[in-house]
């Protein structure tokens, strides 16, 4: 496509909905639409039109997206591809990367994402020259549990970086805070590469003595140093047409790294105490914690070896910057530790959850997960409880909601802070009714929908204080029922938000401080419309 030419879209999805929705969206701004509702016709089209940019659907009746993804490669070779799901599990994060697409996005849409994803798209497109997509290696081995969780979007860039680098022989360096999951990108990496039949060792740096680390990593002969009584091999030899990871290598010391340039730049090794070279093919993946680059500028990082490990980067992000994450987090751990330990707990309760939403997880995954086994063992049945959180997280919660003191004057169901207001008897009120204030000009006790109306009608926001909106809305749900307050109360609050963000859940959910997943569930359980 060039910059004069109407771009083509092709939109292959089953659900005609979604179909007519994103021609409805996309047509305005001069592309041209057609459409598909299965795979087998989509390729079809896209044989025949070669479209610029391809939406194709996950899941899908006959042939899987992923399937028609691989026939696209042929029919329609210069298309680029963005797959939807409604499910943004890891394969398919990395297998649609595997297999060439663009990008992928999320099931329901954010229509200024999907807008720019479209715009950067066409612009790939043209810059290319309508030029063929490159297609990575595609491997046999599928269906693997990977142990990476998260559909957020900072975890899909990874495991969208992993999905267009495994296939390469590129040098990966992977960056991020202790316990974020490196290793487990690393062997990801190395299970979609072509040498996933090979050997894949880790070794962690910091966890070996200098004057043992040359030999850990390339091996000794026999009589090299007091106590070598037999030759080793050591983690490159062994490693042999596979992939070596070296964690934490910002702990190696100078004369250590100046071997590792050689076995790099050379692919040869030479084991302590011999004169013999080796030759050695190895796939390199490292991992720190530390700044490298500060590290290079203080001479205590070899600059060479930095270039030589940092061509592909790959950022592992904390748990704290993704807690969209940590319900799919918690469930997938709590499942595995089950399996691995018959532990029982397969399920937590809310208010347990909300202590680990609200803390801050230094540790990261690696703190989460021992938390979640530490719980699990003390649980006493399936669903894990507050209580058996451990009492770090619980100290930490306690600290961060200590309760405002309460006048001993003060009511339990009106405290001494509400405001007055004039009682205004009505007939048609009950006895308990009447005896409840009423704000404004409101005399009706239909339900949560008066408290924002009766709020509206007193005073400006900006003149009263949290609590005192709060006492007037306890008093309008006291008026109506004497039970469910806090459900009456969250779905009103849920419904607002909702409403305030046009309906897009993932603002949403930023607004209320809970996860997406969190939200879908109380907006099936609630039935909110909006």
């Amino acid at each position: 496509m060039t910059k004069s030419q109407k771009p083509t879209i092709l939109i292959i999805d089953d659900d005609a909905e979604i179909r007519y929705s994103l021609d409805r969206v996309l047509s305005p701004d001069g592309h041209k639409i057609i459409t598909a509702d299965s795979g087998e016709q989509g390729i079809e089209v896209a044989e025949k039109n070669n479209p610029d940019l391809i939406f194709l659907d996950n899941r899908m009746g006959g042939i899987s997206g992923i399937e028609t993804l691989q026939h696209l490669r042929t029919a329609s070779p210069a298309s680029l591809v963005i797959l939807m799901t409604a499910y943004g599990t890891t394969q398919t994060a990395i297998q649609a990367m595997k297999h060439g697409a663009f990008d992928y996005v999320l099931k329901p849409f954010d229509l200024a994402k999907l807008k720019e994803m479209v715009a950067k798209a066409l612009k790939a497109s043209i810059d290319s020259g309508n030029s063929e997509s490159v297609a990575k290696r595609l491997l046999n081995k599928e269906d693997f549990e990977e142990g990476i969780v998260g559909s957020g979007e900072q975890m899909q860039q990874v495991l969208k970086k992993v999905g267009q680098v495994a296939a390469s022989e590129a040098t990966v360096m992977i960056t991020g805070e202790s316990g974020t999951g490196k290793e487990l990108v690393a062997r990801c990496i190395h299970r979609h590469s072509h040498r996933s039949d090979s050997p894949f060792h880790a070794v962690n740096c910091g966890a070996i003595p200098e004057n043992l680390i040359e030999s850990e990593l390339f091996g000794h002969e026999r009589g090299a140093f007091t106590g070598a009584t037999e030759p080793k091999a050591g983690q490159f030899e062994i490693c042999h047409g596979g992939t070596l990871f070296l964690d934490e290598i910002g702990d190696m010391g100078l004369p250590t790294q100046t071997k590792i340039l050689r076995a790099i730049q050379e692919g040869e090794i030479q084991r302590v105490g011999s004169t013999k070279i080796k030759k050695v093919d190895v796939r390199l993946i490292a991992a720190t914690h530390k700044n490298l680059e500060s590290m290079v500028q203080e001479k205590t990082f070899r600059e060479d070896l930095y270039y030589r490990l940092n061509v592909v980067r790959i950022e592992t992000p904390a748990l704290r910057n993704r807690m969209e994450d940590l319900a799919e987090l918690v469930d997938f751990m709590l499942v595995r530790l089950d399996k691995k330990f018959a532990t029982g707990a397969r399920e937590i309760s809310t208010e347990a959850m909300e202590i680990l939403q609200a803390y801050q997880w230094p540790g990261n995954v690696r703190e989460l997960e021992n938390a979640l086994h530490s719980a699990s063992v003390v649980s006493k049945g399936k669903r894990i409880l507050a209580k058996d959180l451990p009492q770090s997280l619980q100290a930490s919660n306690s600290q961060s909601h200590i309760p405002a003191s309460t006048p001993e004057s003060a009511s339990p169901e009106f405290p001494a802070s509400a405001p007055t207001a004039e009682r205004i008897p009505d007939a048609s009120m009950s006895e308990t009714e009447q005896s409840l204030p009423v704000f404004g000009n409101s005399t009706q006790h239909s339900g949560v929908k008066n408290i924002s109306e009766s709020t509206q009608s007193s005073v400006p926001p900006s003149s009263i204080s949290i609590e005192e909106s709060f006492d007037i809305a306890y008093a309008h749900l006291r008026a109506e029922s004497e039970k469910n307050l806090i459900e009456k109360m969250e779905k009103e609050v849920i419904r607002r938000a909702l409403q305030e963000c046009g309906g897009n859940q993932v603002k949403a959910s930023t607004l209320l401080g809970i996860t997406r997943a969190t939200l879908r569930k109380r907006i099936d359980s609630y039935q909110i419309r909006y």
